[in-house]
């Protein structure tokens, strides 16, 4: 997408081989899966943190508590995912496609996002604290309360997609496009805008919040 002065965020080119079928039991730490399908596969409540995907689908898994913390998922496809309290904290996801996700106070604290495509869904109370987002998308998704406290984004697009009660305090924002949000509420962190790029009408839905900021009393 992209326009006049904002750089367009690249998105993954996927093209995954031939999968084999995933037929073990469970995650376990620091394991190591390469061209598998995981389908319909419930790992609620296991651990796999530090493990590495490389080259895989995961098709309608179940991740409810799950502590997938420092993982790195490459070049993969996540499909339908589903949980509550995900622990993705310092997770690493590069050339990945998230497609109607619904997932809820997932943890993505410090974790590093580069070229990914979170297309349809909803995702509540998603915890990106301090982490780094680089040539992300954000399509036709809901996103509820997502708290990007002290993250970085740079070519960040957000394209149909409703962002309500957003947390931006203590954020860096660099080529980030909001033109295309179907709705725009910032909770929080409304200076921190600076770096992005609205449309006139997103401007007059944040005028009482930025005036607020500002201390302009705003009054007839």
């Amino acid at each position: 997408m992209g326009g006049p002065g904002v750089k367009g965020a690249r998105r993954p080119e996927l093209r995954l081989p031939a999968l084999e079928r995933f037929e073990g039991g469970g995650l376990e730490p620091d394991g190591d899966y390469d061209g598998l399908e995981f389908l319909e596969a419930d790992f609620a409540g296991q651990d796999g943190g530090g493990a590495r995907f490389m080259d895989c689908a995961l098709t309608g898994c179940a991740l409810d508590e799950a502590r997938l913390s420092r993982v790195r998922v490459l070049d993969s496809v996540l499909a339908g995912v589903r949980g509550v309290g995900t622990d993705l904290a310092e997770a690493t996801l590069r050339d990945v496609e998230l497609t109607e996700a619904r997932l809820g106070g997932a943890q993505l604290h410090g974790a590093v996002l580069e070229r990914v495509l979170v297309r349809g869904g909803k995702l509540d109370f998603l915890n990106l604290r301090s982490a780094r987002l680089k040539d992300v998308v954000f399509e036709g998704c809901v996103l509820v309360e997502p708290d990007f406290g002290g993250a970085r984004l740079e070519r960040v697009e957000f394209v149909d997609c409703a962002l309500k009660g957003a947390d931006l305090s203590g954020a860096t924002l660099k080529d980030v496009d909001l033109r295309g949000a179907a709705s725009l509420e910032i909770a929080r962190g409304v200076d921190r805008l600076s770096g992005a790029v609205i449309s006139t009408s997103q401007l007059l839905d944040l005028a009482p919040v930025l005036a607020g900021e500002l201390g302009i009393r705003v009054e007839g």
